[in-house]
């Protein structure tokens, strides 16, 4: 069990302290499975391009460990043009794809709006028969938790359907089957600093969650994302041009998680400026307008509406 004070010192450490102590946790991975075993999960974007430098560079440094690792990537679709290509690039890239496309996804279960939590709460309210289960999300449980937020519940009687399975078909389910076919266990790129629930989860399981019921390890999971770019900088690693584009994420294109949060204009916005094809795709094809409409977040660029 890792303690938020440990969790707080291990993110102040320096970039060459926590480089050692990640490679400690992938040498462990590897001891453990062996490179046979193993692959690296790589979405094209920043954070697993330092994952897979850094698994690689533990290979070749360690005469116990022989092979080249599959880096897998999960092609849903949805990925900027620019992932793809960079991506493309790389050595040792496995490229799976999931078996629903995006727009079946949607018209099947609904639309993935303000954060995965949110939107499971609103779609098991939209699709529940259980007093109890809607009692909670309603009003939360003992502790007041597990509840739509007040400020969202409008979206209950949106007249469009709200899911958060998107995720669980377009990636986690294709890793799935390759992992059950292969019966190699993953390298994950995330960090704790991204969202709650993977906090919690290092909290509880540290790097290497070798007793769950899907192991895998997530030798960065204590660094940062200044952390993640002085890698880059340091050992003068190639990433994708999409950053330098305006983006500071790079998931899928079309996902409405978080942009309620964006201080500035966030990537429909944006998108409609670099990726014009994709936006009008998206916003129009797909209905994401209507949806952004209903929930008051903006996606037209201003300075366009200027010319």
């Amino acid at each position: 069990m890792i303690t938020n004070e440990m969790l707080k010192t291990r993110q102040m450490l320096s970039l060459e302290q926590k480089i050692n102590m990640s490679k400690k946790r992938i040498k462990q991975w590897l001891n453990k499975f062996g490179v046979n075993g193993c692959y690296i999960s790589f979405s094209g974007g920043k954070d697993s391009t330092v994952l897979k430098h850094l698994v690689e560079q533990c290979i070749k440094e360690d005469f116990r460990f022989r092979g080249d690792i599959p880096s897998v990537f999960i092609n849903t679709g949805l990925e900027f043009p620019e992932i793809v290509e960079f991506v493309r690039t790389q050595e040792n890239v496995i490229e799976i794809k999931p078996k629903m496309p995006f727009n079946e996804v949607i018209k099947k279960y609904g639309y993935p709006v303000i954060s995965k939590e949110q939107s499971q709460f609103l779609s098991e309210i939209q699709n529940t028969k259980s007093e109890k289960l809607m009692d909670i999300r309603l009003n939360g449980n003992k502790y007041g938790r597990g509840k739509v937020s007040d400020k969202w519940k409008f979206l209950i009687d949106a007249p469009f359907k709200i899911s958060h399975k998107c995720c669980d078909v377009m990636k986690k389910n294709p890793a799935k089957y390759y992992e059950k076919e292969t019966g190699r266990k993953p390298f994950l790129g995330t960090m704790v600093q991204e969202s709650q629930l993977r906090r919690q989860k290092y909290i509880k399981n540290g790097c290497n969650a070798f007793d769950v019921k899907r192991p895998n390890s997530a030798p960065l999971s204590f660094w940062t994302e200044n952390d993640i770019w002085e890698y880059i900088r340091k050992y003068n690693i190639s990433y994708s041009k999409i950053y330098d584009m305006g983006y500071n994420r790079t998931g899928c294109m079309f996902c409405m998680y978080g942009c309620h949060l964006a201080k500035e204009e966030n990537n429909f916005q944006r998108m409609q400026k670099t990726h014009p094809k994709q936006y009008n795709y998206c916003i129009n094809k797909l209905g994401c307008g209507k949806v952004l409409d209903y929930i008051n977040i903006p996606y037209e660029n201003k300075q366009l509406e200027l010319f």
